[in-house]
């Protein structure tokens, strides 16, 4: 059954969650460090700044301009909007987005911003297709959160992890310079972003599994559908 929308929090009865300050001074540095709207930009700065061929060639220049254009995308606008649309007291009460109706309208916003790089990247003859498969499973990410949201409020952070972690994973079987290094430090992170979440956020233990799900299966889903829709 849907949930009241207009309920307080995340819509669960309050957690009681005791940490040690230092603990919770973790679970929010983590929190902000890989905040979902953060995570597309790593791994693209991954890919074009990291990774040995992934766009080998490149002029470093139009290396930076690649990686802006995502970052405005994917990083920059959203939490800008969301900034915006806060301090105009517009549909949202708080800046960290607390209930599921606060985030219909950031949600929506995403939407468009996520879309937009991906359907430049596919245009583009000299980007890799694991990047295009990336900004696609990012763009999907997005709209499979703004459709769980409709019934509760599901982790974002989990959502991210859980896209990025799938794309390492799938990335790993077909790259040539694959490295288990890669794949170890994003699995290890998704697990530090996730126990962050359950530490500082009073989001429940479905909401933070169902979250990576619902990120891996759409990465997994993105990944088999971008080389069809590449122009």
């Amino acid at each position: 059954m849907v949930r009241d929308l207009n309920m307080d929090s995340t819509d669960n009865p309050k957690q009681d969650r005791s940490f040690h300050p230092a603990v919770r001074f973790f679970g929010h540095f983590v929190s902000v460090l890989f905040h979902p709207l953060f995570i597309t930009s790593y791994a693209i700065a991954f890919l074009i700044f990291v990774h040995p061929f992934a766009f080998e060639g490149l002029d470093p220049r139009l290396k930076l301009f690649r990686f802006l254009t995502v970052f405005l995308s994917t990083s920059f606008l959203p939490l800008l909007a969301v900034f915006l649309i806060w301090r105009l007291g517009l549909f949202v009460r708080s800046f960290r987005l607390r209930t599921a109706r606060e985030r219909f309208i950031p949600y929506a916003i995403a939407m468009t911003l996520y879309w937009w790089p991906w359907n430049v990247y596919r245009n583009l003859a000299d980007i890799p297709i694991a990047a295009d498969r990336l900004l696609f499973g990012s763009f999907l990410s997005v709209c499979g959160g703004w459709m769980c949201n409709i019934f509760y409020k599901i982790s974002i952070h989990a959502i991210a992890m859980g896209a990025i972690s799938m794309f390492f994973l799938l990335f790993s079987f077909s790259d040539n310079y694959a490295s288990g290094l890669y794949l170890s430090v994003v699995l290890l992170l998704t697990g530090a972003v996730c126990t962050a979440r359950f530490i500082v956020s009073d989001h429940s233990s479905f909401e933070i599994y169902s979250g990576l799900a619902v990120g891996m299966f759409m990465q997994w889903i993105a990944w088999q559908l971008a080389p069809y829709l590449i122009n």
